[in-house]
């Protein structure tokens, strides 16, 4: 089967409408059941699979760069009496376990970009609910700023998972419910066992939707919480446009290609190399020469390449473990690229930039891969590059007397980039020595810190000498290849996060841990499981025991 791939534009959506009118958009689901991302399953309903939810991720993108006048996005359904009814359950109950965990992760972080955007970008999001919404349809709708259900007498909100397919909802329904929205533990309990869900008023006075119109009133009721929800962003930074231009990215036998992000895989050895090239040239430092290059800016173009690698890695390649990341080119040329994007912030295009590098480096901390980050004499592990490293599980450093290895610190690792639980990678990697990170900083400002220097500091894992450097690091990912995958996704999870929790920690957290067990349980996916079952007439069998 061809390789899952994550670009997509508008003119090729089979699931989405993208309406523009000045401040106002609507994206207008109406899944077409005759295109599944993969054969033996029909989208009925406004049932989603992966290939719904990528055109999603990309309409919400195109929003924040390419119509960056848009206040208020309204998600509404064009399906009568139906908003959305969730992820495909046939489409789950014939996918691997793998499949179900990364399509889940992947839903999670649109919702949680639909989020970002609300909080950083001057758009607020309507979820308008024109009937049934269920299971990870309301998961769309918790992920908005606002929600309103119409008052048919029969349309609901639920969360049937529990009751009906013996699993919970996949894309942080119940950390919102509680979280987010506020409602009490108790009603959340009964709400989550309701198959049928909560309509009307129950689901104003409950906190499970904000507002409720009859349908002869819904149309003057929307434009209503439109107009609240413009007011609120008034004032927010915007523009220019810019349009994203395609990846044109190769994939050939061993090799993904694009203009600055390689990977090449060892498919036998369950191992692979991602290599992350810098400017190959002195990047544009003032604001209007940055929009001039528009999405070919290094900045934008290099983590649009990265992100999509760590998409293709997550789906097409689910036995490869083990990822080298190098990086390579001039560091000054990635200082500079740097410096120039955070000196612009009042710019709205270089802002959402800078948002779409943080999203892509959260996407890193959360791929579950082990990460080598390797330093050799070909290295460019420079400010923002320099978070690649800091990010990884461990990070190799060649020792060079001759001082040519070694890593440069900015102010892009300072504060910056901040992981899922609202701390910077450099506070992860000296969490209970903060002092260190005055040190380094102050340090990098007088240049490359050099692979001895930078191992006094405290910033590499292992720095070993030309004798052993190759040797150590192939031992070390042999070794880690040959460990239980599921093992290392739990390690690897509860390592990258040390400190507080949030709402998003929280989120992907239950997944790895809650999803990952039950989803294998037989409760739900046995030969008699839940959802093996669903849609026949044969009833569930499940084991009592409580464990």
């Amino acid at each position: 089967m061809d390789p899952i791939r994550f670009e997509t534009h508008p003119d090729r959506y089979n699931h989405w409408k993208l309406e523009i009118n000045d401040e106002r958009a609507r994206l207008v689901m109406q899944v077409d059941p005759e295109f599944p991302l993969k054969p033996g399953y029909e989208l009925k309903l406004n049932s989603y699979d992966l290939g719904v939810d990528i055109e999603l991720a990309d309409a919400i993108t195109r929003i924040r760069f390419e119509h960056p006048n848009v206040k208020v996005v309204t998600i509404t359904s064009e399906v009568d009496r139906c908003f959305c009814s969730g992820a495909n359950i046939y489409m789950l109950g014939l996918s691997s376990h793998t499949f179900k965990i990364n399509f889940c992760k992947f839903t999670n972080e649109t919702r949680l970009f639909i989020e970002e955007a609300s909080k950083n970008s001057g758009i607020r999001f309507l979820a308008a609910c024109n009937g049934a919404t269920a299971g990870g349809g309301y998961e769309l709708a918790l992920a908005c700023d606002d929600i309103v259900l119409v008052d048919d007498g029969n349309s609901t909100v639920s969360f049937p998972e529990t009751p009906l397919l013996a699993v919970l909802p996949g894309t942080g329904g119940l950390t919102r419910l509680v979280d987010k929205r506020h409602v009490r533990r108790d009603r959340a309990d009964v709400f989550c066992t309701l198959a049928e869900g909560i309509k009307g008023k129950r689901a104003v006075e409950w906190g499970l939707v904000d507002a409720i119109f009859t349908k002869s009133k819904f149309a003057e009721g929307i434009k209503g919480r439109e107009d609240m929800l413009a007011e609120q962003v008034k004032d927010a930074v915007r523009g220019p446009s810019v349009a994203l231009k395609p990846l044109d990215s190769t994939i050939e036998n061993n090799t993904y290609t694009y203009k600055y992000v390689s990977v090449e895989l060892d498919r036998e050895a369950r191992t692979g190399v991602i290599t992350v090239r810098a400017p190959s040239e002195a990047p544009p430092t003032d604001a209007a020469a940055m929009v001039a290059e528009g999405s070919d800016l290094w900045s934008l173009r290099c983590f649009r390449e990265f992100h999509d690698a760590l998409l293709q890695l997550r789906l097409n390649e689910p036995e490869v473990g083990v990822l080298t990341v190098k990086t390579t080119g001039n560091a000054d040329y990635v200082l500079a690229a740097d410096k120039a994007l955070l000196a612009n912030q009042d710019n709205g295009f270089l802002r959402e930039v800078k948002l779409l590098q943080a999203r892509a480096l959260r996407s890193y901390d959360l791929t579950a891969r082990s990460f080598f980050a390797v330093a050799d004499a070909d290295s460019c592990f420079a400010g923002i590059l320099l978070e690649l490293a800091l990010g990884a599980d461990r990070f190799y450093m060649l020792e060079d007397d001759d001082e040519k290895v070694g890593v440069w610190t900015s102010d892009a690792n300072a504060d910056q980039y901040l992981t899922s639980n609202g701390l910077s990678r450099f506070r992860l990697h000296f969490y209970h020595t903060p002092e260190m990170i005055d040190a380094a900083l102050a340090r990098g400002t007088e240049g490359m810190i050099a692979s001895v220097e930078a191992d006094k500091f405290g910033i590499p894992t292992i720095v070993a000498d030309e004798i052993d450097f190759e040797d150590e690091l192939r031992i070390a990912i042999e070794e880690r290849a040959s460990l239980s995958p599921d093992a290392l996704t739990g390690m690897e999870a509860s390592l990258r996060f040390v400190g507080p929790e949030t709402m998003e920690t929280k989120i992907f957290a239950r997944l790895s841990a809650w999803q990952n067990w039950i989803f294998t349980r037989p409760n739900s996916t046995g030969e008699r499981g839940a959802i093996t079952l669903y849609g026949q007439p044969e009833r569930p069998n499940f084991d009592w025991k409580r464990t």
